[in-house]
């Protein structure tokens, strides 16, 4: 089952400071992704004509804000992030799959991202709902995020049309692919268990089973302009904290653990690339296991 939740501090002196604190910061951040955001909007006047330097600003745009969003993590609230595995090299166009527990996982990737250099060229798909909420969603918009419906049938063209701009136009990018589609929760194991065994597949307790389609496209269309597949696996040895509770500061410590497999080693065949994704899942579920009773990878 998905990690337990990370219960809050019992001493309520604690709770007032950290509430105290993440107030006014939140509020910080909040008002300065309005102003990234109508930056942004201004920015749209230079893409008839220099597509380079709109994608510049908005490039700038993600890796400010996104920057002051690990700083206010690290400096403020003293988080340690933890990281095992392979050796990652720096500034690498890569294809990640993550597990996803919370909206905290994506904080650690902002971490991940900044210490290899590919902070402001993260990309992740989202819900095409996002697109329309000021803030995050605008900010998501600008820098070319993969905006999907969940309906492969309306989403192909796109995604192949966005991939092609990145091709075309030499984008450097670190595409953040949460393959299980949605954060794991009891209920949604269960019914991904009852899947597994419909279909004759490996049942898993801590993660979904993947959803291949996207990751498949992905390798079609970037398979010849990445360097790398990252196969991410975050924990959290306190317990799952939500993103109000990390924002506090009630979860000084979390770990991640990273599998690089370059991309000449990688499947060419959709069969084989959709059973490596079912694999490296499996594989995580494992790693997972071991990481909520010792609570390190």
């Amino acid at each position: 089952m998905p990690q337990d939740p990370l219960k809050n501090p019992s001493d309520p002196m604690v709770r007032a400071k950290a509430l105290a604190k993440a107030v006014p910061v939140s509020t910080a951040l909040g008002a300065s992704l309005m102003g990234m955001n109508f930056i942004q909007m201004l920015s749209v006047g230079l893409a008839p004509f220099n597509r380079q330097a709109f994608r510049a600003v908005n490039r700038w745009a993600g890796d400010t804000w996104w920057s002051l969003c690990v700083s206010v993590s690290e400096k403020l609230n003293g988080v340690e992030i933890k990281y095992s595995g392979d050796e990652i090299p720096y500034g690498e166009n890569v294809i990640l799959v993550c597990n996803h527990q919370e909206m905290t996982d994506i904080t650690l990737l902002m971490d991940f991202a900044k210490s290899k250099g590919r902070l402001g060229d993260m990309k992740f798909f989202v819900k095409d709902v996002l697109k329309y909420v000021p803030g995050v969603g605008w900010g998501m918009f600008f820098m070319g995020h993969f905006f999907v419906k969940r309906n492969w049938n309306e989403d192909r063209a796109s995604i192949e049309q966005t991939f092609a701009g990145i091709l075309r136009d030499n984008i450097p990018v670190w595409l953040i692919s949460f393959v299980e589609g949605t954060r794991s929760t009891p209920d949604k194991i269960e019914r991904s268990q009852a899947y597994a065994r419909e279909k004759g597949h490996q049942e898993t307790k801590h993660v979904l089973l993947p959803r291949t389609k996207g990751f498949v496209a992905s390798m079609a269309g970037l398979r010849d302009y990445v360097d790398a597949v990252y196969d991410v696996t975050m924990g959290y040895p306190d317990g799952l904290p939500s993103l109000w509770q990390f924002v506090q500061g009630h979860a000084p410590l979390a770990h991640i653990h990273v599998r690089r497999y370059p991309i000449a080693e990688m499947p060419t065949d959709e069969a084989d690339l959709s059973q490596w994704l079912f694999d490296r899942f499996v594989e995580k579920d494992e790693l997972l296991d071991g990481y909520y009773r010792q609570g390190h990878f």
